[in-house]
């Protein structure tokens, strides 16, 4: 089953469906943020290139740069999709507060375990979404808007609750989210954490105990690890050469971007799109 809506004046998209996996057009859609989880059995998904199984019970939201693959599907899995012009989390921050907590642009995602009355909360608001993509009227778009919207605000509150996060240190996690786009906004032409410090009004020093209270990555590996994988994606998904990609990325030359990247991986430029480019075929 698979139910849409589409605004044709703002190119806004919202989808839910059960069958993700065999619908190609949707899965080559670099425009859509998706919300995945598993209802009965378990699939495998190949996420940015990491093996990842979900079974009955979890959930795992991605951005649109994530690219995602379906290895194997042994029951039943829904996935809630939507682009910016539909809803747009940049824009909505105050609503949502979900941008640098469920959606960034590292290779590294999350995956919920979802209690029982989680599940059956998401349920109940899927269940309504069903209907109302049947409706026809006016307010259809309006509807659909603020269902996903508490969908995307119950999925911020099942993240911060396995954070740790509670009303006395919300304002420390606020942080970490904050530093989360920051590092997503200007990875290109800030990789120095001074400089991602200064725009938090905090000493790197702060930044790094906030971080470790959380038991976050460093900063720099934060700001390293997104820089990596933009760089895999341009290697595994364009035909961009290593210097365009060094350009692109920020980088003073080549050799500089040749030197992290090896560092990063183990493997120069040429041996990792060479490893794992043919799988992407």
């Amino acid at each position: 089953m698979k139910w849409t809506f589409e605004n044709a004046k703002i190119k806004g998209r919202i989808i839910l469906t059960d069958s993700l996996h065999e619908d190609i057009s949707l899965l080559k859609d670099k425009t859509l943020y998706k919300f995945i989880w598993v209802s009965s059995g378990e699939v495998e998904l190949d996420i940015d290139h990491q093996q990842i199984i979900l079974k009955e019970g979890q959930l795992v939201p991605l951005s649109h740069l994530h690219h995602l693959e379906f290895v194997r599907v042994e029951g039943v899995c829904y996935t809630l999709m939507f682009n910016s012009n539909f809803y747009c989390i940049h824009g909505n921050d105050h609503e949502v507060s979900c941008n640098g907590l469920l959606f960034h642009g590292s290779s590294h995602v999350l995956t919920f375990v979802l209690s029982e009355e989680e599940r059956r909360k998401i349920d109940t608001l899927t269940g309504i979404m069903q209907e109302e993509f049947q409706s026809s009227d006016h307010l259809q778009d309006e509807m659909l808007r603020v269902l996903l919207k508490r969908f995307i605000i119950l999925c911020t509150r099942i993240a911060e609750d396995r954070q740790g996060v509670v009303r006395e240190n919300s304002f420390q996690f606020e942080t970490i989210r904050k530093f989360h786009v920051l590092v997503d906004t200007y990875f290109k032409e800030k990789k120095q954490v001074q400089e991602y410090a200064d725009m938090l009004n905090k000493s790197p020093k702060t930044l790094a105990n906030i971080l470790s209270s959380y038991h976050q990555p460093s900063a720099i590996r934060i700001i390293h690890n997104r820089i990596q994988a933009e760089a895999e994606r341009l290697l595994l998904y364009t035909t961009k050469s290593s210097k365009e990609i060094a350009q692109m990325l920020g980088f003073e030359d080549q050799a500089t971007f040749s030197r992290f990247f090896k560092n990063a991986t183990g493997l120069s430029t040429t041996e990792y799109r060479r490893q794992y480019k043919k799988e992407t075929v």
